[in-house]
């Protein structure tokens, strides 16, 4: 194992334990998701916890709960104009983007034709893609539609034992991965869909979490 992948798999395992800690003598369980997700909207500006929740689409509780877990490892902190990451949640927050360097909501096309779907890069995922089997299936057990994983192998984007070079067959969608999402060398690209938009990222986040090693949702 790799210096990068060891730091990976210490990472997600990080984020699986935040997402499954006990709190104050109960167990109450997560999904790394709603850890990532919560990290990441904290990041981009100071924001009130029920903004949090409307973006989650959770509970009072449950995004409070979230929070304590969030600022107990001190990531987070709080005040009255709302949450912001800490040094440490900063930290963090540059290792899950060193993973994932970019992500963002997909139109529909003639390769996603759902309303909503979403899209995740995956540094360095190719190595660990076999047929993408398994990461549709990790997304549509977390309530998406439908997953796919291109691969950019050798300048080329690549759907394993579909298209060996998706750019022939959807060139208007090829252009536009390689424009918007600026792939490397051996990367990983997940889209999913979804009947809402929260649905599509949570099942790109899946998918694309089923590739950094061990156990994960």
């Amino acid at each position: 194992m790799n210096r990068r992948e060891s730091s990976t798999n210490v990472l997600k395992e990080y984020i699986n334990e935040l997402a499954e800690n006990k709190l104050a003598g109960r167990f109450l369980s997560f999904s790394s998701f709603q850890i990532f997700y919560a990290l990441y909207l904290i990041s981009k500006k100071t924001i009130a916890r029920a903004k949090i929740a409307e973006q989650l689409n959770v509970g009072e509780g449950t995004v409070r709960t979230i929070l304590s877990r969030l600022i107990k490892d001190d990531l987070v902190k709080t005040s009255n104009v709302g949450c912001m990451l800490t040094v440490e949640g900063s930290h963090v927050c540059r290792e899950l983007e060193k993973v994932f360097p970019r992500h963002s909501e997909f139109p529909r096309t003639e390769l996603t034709p759902s309303a909503f779907n979403y899209t995740f890069v995956i540094r360095n995922g190719s190595d660990k893609v076999s047929s993408g089997i398994e990461q549709r299936d990790k997304a549509i057990t977390v309530g998406a539609k439908s997953a796919l994983v291109i691969n950019f192998i050798r300048g080329r984007l690549r759907i394993n034992s579909v298209s060996d070079e998706i750019g022939k067959t959807f060139p208007t969608v090829a252009r536009q991965i390689l424009e918007d999402f600026k792939p490397e060398e051996n990367d990983a690209i997940v889209i999913a869909s979804g009947e809402t938009a929260l649905k599509a990222m949570h099942g790109a986040f899946a998918a694309s979490w089923s590739l950094l090693g061990d156990q994960g949702h």
